[in-house]
């Protein structure tokens, strides 16, 4: 769409119609196609044999080589950029690096040549930084062959399409800890146009002062992202001024500038309190846009609402909005994104009163003649992708889960390929920055395996036992574990794919709600639940609860003084109940060993709800792997004697290696009292659950936590995702076939 340099609002809207009815009419009479993940590749990987494998190391963002075979990312700390060959996209290999005299805040090419901004700042007061220029025809050895200074502390950097111009944000960033992080503080930011003409080392460039311009902060203008359309104008946040700056770029000159404006959200949680509550309303929020990609004549802004104010204002806007050139609003997402991701488990309920989900990332990009709009949360782990074949009226496509913390959204669509930079790195705590790759071409969307409902808002997560009903085809029931307060069933249709959680039962003690942590759960033959609730070896005893189907709970049982004495910060896990009336006993899985059992030993106990005694058997644990410990997570009855036990390490991605499925078989055993040699049980391998763990590409999750047998004998396995804190948030939900009984 050719734009003039000045439009009224009604020559405006008229052209924008027009511009955007052939984008309405342009999507594909075919079946509908999805991202599908082929690989995610664990930054560490690049690292060098004489570099720790622990150390920390990032992928921030990334750019692609103009043949689309080498991604390039931007590794903060390491003050480098990595290559990776994706010349096989499901096979990625580690390429390199090369070292920066600075810290890179982005990356980007322009025909044969890598640009990377360079943060060489001395202090805040004094930023500055270079662009330098590496050419890539050898991506086995990259060569610099220019450094262009910047003049100030570089951020973004965006090539415009035709290849004329870059347009650089030297954002100048504010020191958050000097005057709890409120600006002005100069020196301030602008833009810096890099006219690509001839050899790189003849690249000139022009500024572009962009004071005076937002009513926040006017004189101190924070330039945070930019992107350029076909007609060579860059769109520039300021995200600390709430602001959005349009940039002719051959002109060097602004053409218009709007406010990002305020949003008001309803259906937020608002509270830090261990519970998903979507009830709060927040008014009047600042979007303070992060990113910005054009949609057609259209602006997507990715509104983190990350400034606090003067009055101390918090909440984030947790929101994507499309601005058309005059700063109209044409979509609000207001909380439908925040929705979005509480219905696939996606929700960070630690970050409640701070910035919820915090969008952050965004990009636009046509496959296949369909038109997209990537929006990233860096908190939820996860990007939502939108058909926007009606730009103005951005549809929910599918989400896809990523690595922690997402940052970089590069669509490469000569490829078919999308890619994901993810930057949260530590081995210590068992997660790594991560590039996952996804293909387009999928008949149907692979992610989520399970959510809630469409018809209401049920938040969920952390599931940590499984269980199917025991007449009902098709229902299953899980718990999640003490990550979140107020203890509650959650009723699953595993007809539907993906599953769905469809209801909840909250329990409930004298009418008050209840904070148990559920580790497993069974159904009696009279409808009851029998639910497991682990011990942390202190305050908090190891508890097997019985609730009735409208969850009142009627009672809850504790260990003997002599067992309890025993107990460690490893307690119950899985819990099954067999026979009925008199003859019902319960069956509970004990995590790890307790402090009389002999190593690698974890207690299978059995109890008798009539005389309220306890009897135990053994069960031996695989070896643990270097570093790592094994215990067992569920207990399934498959009747006849015969139980389901799932054993795992605790270890995630690369390190993970005992993900099993064992069968044991009681018959002709009788359990032992405290104080007594307790038999040992034999196992059988079920099931190997990592290859199912590795099928989706993804990064291999750590606790395998619920199975589930249904009266059709079909064999269900669920993963806890730790309600999104130091962990991806992803679920898996494991449809495993059919299970001999």
């Amino acid at each position: 769409m050719k734009t003039p340099t000045r439009l009224t609002r009604t020559a405006l809207s008229t052209a924008l119609t027009l511009a955007l009815l052939p984008l309405a009419s342009q999507a594909s009479s075919r079946a509908a196609e999805y991202f599908e993940r082929v690989a995610t590749f664990p930054v560490y990987r690049n690292l060098g044999a004489n570099e720790d494998a622990a150390m920390q190391t990032v992928a921030e963002i990334t750019t692609v080589s103009r043949d689309g075979r080498t991604l390039i990312y931007t590794d903060s700390p390491g003050e480098r950029i990595g290559l990776v060959d994706i010349r096989d996209p499901k096979s990625p290999k580690p390429a390199g690096f090369v070292q920066l005299e600075g810290e890179p805040t982005s990356v980007a090419v322009h025909q044969h040549y890598a640009l990377v901004a360079v943060n060489t700042s001395l202090s805040y007061a004094q930023p500055d930084g270079v662009l330098a220029v590496f050419d890539i025809r050898n991506p086995a050895q990259p060569k610099r062959v220019a450094t262009i200074p910047m003049g100030g502390q570089p951020d973004s950097i965006a090539i415009s399409p035709k290849g004329r111009y870059a347009a650089v944000a030297i954002e100048n960033e504010r020191d958050e800890d000097l005057n709890d992080g409120l600006i002005p503080q100069l020196p301030a930011g602008f833009l810096r146009i890099v006219d690509l003409k001839g050899q790189p080392k003849r690249w000139s460039t022009r500024d572009v002062d962009l004071t005076g311009l937002a009513d926040t902060a006017p004189g101190d203008p924070e330039p945070e992202y930019v992107s350029i359309n076909d007609q060579n104008i860059a769109a520039v946040t300021l995200q600390e001024n709430n602001h959005i700056v349009l940039v002719d770029l051959r002109r060097g000159r602004v053409m218009r500038h709007f406010s990002a404006g305020q949003v008001d959200l309803q259906g937020v949680d608002v509270e830090e309190n261990d519970r998903i509550e979507p009830v709060g309303v927040l008014k009047g929020k600042r979007r303070e846009p992060d990113s910005i990609a054009w949609v057609g004549p259209l602006l997507a802004t990715a509104n983190e609402g990350d400034y606090e104010d003067a009055e101390g204002e918090e909440g984030g806007s947790r929101s994507f909005t499309l601005f058309d050139y005059n700063g109209r609003v044409w979509h609000e997402a207001g909380a439908s994104l925040e929705h979005a991701f509480i219905r696939a488990g996606h929700y960070p309920d630690n970050r409640s009163e701070n910035k919820g989900i915090e969008p952050e990332g965004i990009a636009a990009a046509s496959f296949r003649k369909r038109d997209f709009l990537f929006v990233g949360s860096e908190r939820g782990n996860a990007v939502a992708v939108y058909d926007v074949a009606r730009s103005w009226a951005p549809a929910m496509h599918q989400l896809l889960p990523t690595g922690m913390g997402p940052e970089g959204i590069l669509p490469i669509p000569s490829r078919n390929l999308l890619v994901v930079s993810s930057e949260e790195d530590s081995a210590e705590d068992g997660y790594r920055s991560t590039i996952s790759i996804y293909q387009y071409g999928a008949k149907a969307a692979p992610y989520p395996e399970i959510r809630s409902t469409a018809d209401s808002l049920i938040p969920w997560g952390a599931l940590s036992g499984l269980t199917a009903d025991r007449t009902l085809a098709n229902r299953l029931y899980a718990v999640p574990d003490s990550y979140y307060k107020a203890s509650r069933i959650f009723r699953v249709d595993s007809s539907k794919t993906p599953a769905v959680i469809d209801g909840q039962i909250e329990l409930r003690k004298a009418g008050a709600t209840v904070d148990y942590d559920l580790e497993g759960i069974a159904q009696a033959s009279n409808g009851d639940f029998w639910l497991a609730s682990e011990g942390n070896g202190k305050a908090r005893p190891n508890l097997l609860v019985r609730a009735n189907a409208r969850g009142e709970v009627l009672e809850e049982f504790a260990l003997p003084d002599e067992v309890a004495a025993q107990q460690t910060s490893n307690g119950f896990e899985g819990v099954a109940v067999v026979g009925e009336g008199a003859d019902m006993r319960v069956y509970v899985a004990v995590q790890r060993e307790w402090k009389n059992d002999p190593d690698g030993r974890a207690r299978i106990g059995v109890f008798n709800p009539v005389s309220r005694e306890w009897g135990f058997y053994h069960y031996p644990l695989d070896a643990a792997p270097e570093g790592a410990w094994v215990g067992l997570s569920e207990l399934t009855s498959l009747g006849n004697g015969q139980f389901l036990v799932i054993e795992r390490d605790n270890q995630q991605g690369p390190a993970a290696k005992v993900k099993r499925l064992y069968r044991i078989d009681l018959r002709g055993l009788q359990p032992a009292s405290e104080g007594q040699r307790f038999p040992l049980l034999s196992k059988t391998l079920e099931r190997d659950l990592l290859p199912e763990l590795k099928a989706t590409n993804g990064w291999v999750l750590d606790k395998v936590e619920g199975a589930a047998v249904d009266t059709q004998g079909r064999l269900f396995v669920v993963t806890d995702n730790d309600g999104v804190e130091d962990a991806s948030g992803e679920t898996r939900f494991m449809r495993l076939g059919a299970v001999k009984r």
